[in-house]
């Protein structure tokens, strides 16, 4: 571990160099990957470098273990113990950093929501995560885009996709996939019994075209009116757009625009990304039937977490994280569960790791 973190500072030092030459800054293109490639080793360089001097400091303590004076000697054994524990916790944090990067991590994603079970209160319970998902993406500076709405009676949705981009999307939210359950009283409910329902959150990378090919003659669009709520225009041409993927029977609608083609456009964004989720979950499948190993699977049949409004608790049950502040996560408070998650799943990565050799 220790000969590569060299080998990455060295090539930390050699971009800072380059990046310092005039001929490099005038190709903008060049200047612009090694940019990006000298964040990515920021951080791994930065921590090593912590760990380097912290060791040093580790070795001269200790020098001291042996001095003639035994309150600096039980100083020493102190700070031993001390500088024992911030090594092991930079060790592991190397050890994580080092690991093989998901290549979907920076992509932006398409989010998904749809009413499960439930009927009505699953519809009102679709929106409120909506909500909580375009709060949480406002609070980090991330960029939101809606891409079809199919509302329900009550003002909640059957079904809502948008697209959220900005920095590293996909790791920010991929471990959000799943079956998301509601437990409260519903305002119809007149004797206070509590009610569960489930909706379920998909979240999907966004592909490129060369990630996914697209046959033009497997795919059939049809075009009709709008009967969503919009403009007139919107509800008076025939700019709804319904876009079938043959071979696999997967159907995209979109109405939201009053352009035709800009619906195309939005509706092929979201068929390329449900193919590709596709073909991940089948490599995946694949993978882990060959390691035998089912544990965090992502299924999105799973039930991965419970929002229980009677007691103002949101339990994560993949990770066994109960918190007590329901709402203020769903008002887009979600750092901590979303680095919990990602700390969880980059711990059992390392575990997996070190079974096959690390």
């Amino acid at each position: 571990m220790f000969a590569k973190l060299e080998s990455l500072q060295e090539k930390y030092q050699e971009l800072e160099r380059e990046l310092s030459s005039a001929e490099v800054f005038n190709d903008q293109e060049r200047y612009r990957q090694l940019t990006k490639r000298h964040a990515e080793l920021g951080e791994i360089v930065s921590v090593y470098r912590e760990f380097t001097r912290l060791s040093d400091d580790a070795h001269s303590n200790k020098d001291l273990f042996s001095d003639s004076d035994p309150e600096i000697r039980e100083m020493a054994r102190a700070e031993a113990t001390h500088l024992e524990e911030q090594l092991e916790s930079l060790r592991l944090r190397l050890q994580i950093l080092l690991l093989p990067k998901d290549p979907l991590d920076d992509r932006n994603v398409i989010l998904e929501i749809r009413a499960g079970t439930g009927g009505e209160e699953a519809a009102l319970f679709a929106s409120d995560l909506f909500r909580m998902y375009m709060r949480y993406a406002e609070r980090v500076g991330l960029r939101t885009e809606l891409i079809q709405a199919s509302e329900s009676g009550t003002g909640g949705f059957k079904e809502v996709i948008a697209a959220i981009s900005g920095d590293k999307v996909y790791s920010r939210l991929k471990h959000e996939s799943g079956v998301h359950r509601v437990q409260r009283v519903p305002a119809t409910e007149s004797q206070g019994r509590i009610h569960t329902s489930a909706v379920t959150v998909a979240i999907l990378p966004e592909a490129e075209e060369v990630d996914v090919h697209i046959d033009p003659g497997d795919v059939r669009v049809d075009v009709y009116r709008s009967s969503g709520p919009g403009g007139q225009s919107v509800n008076t041409t025939d700019s709804a757009v319904r876009v079938t993927h043959i071979p696999t029977g997967l159907v995209v609608i979109c109405q939201d625009e009053k352009s035709q083609h800009k619906n195309r456009a939005k509706a092929m964004k979201v068929l390329r990304s449900r193919l590709l989720k596709a073909k991940q979950d089948e490599q995946k499948a694949s993978y882990d039937q060959n390691r035998k190993n089912q544990v965090g699977s992502g299924d999105r049949s799973e039930r991965i977490r419970t929002y229980n409004y009677p007691q103002g608790r949101i339990t994560d049950h993949r990770i066994n994280l109960t918190l007590y502040r329901l709402e203020s996560v769903l008002e887009g408070e979600m750092d901590e569960l979303v680095n919990a998650l990602v700390q969880h799943y980059q711990t059992e990565a390392l575990k997996a790791e070190s079974d096959d050799g690390y």
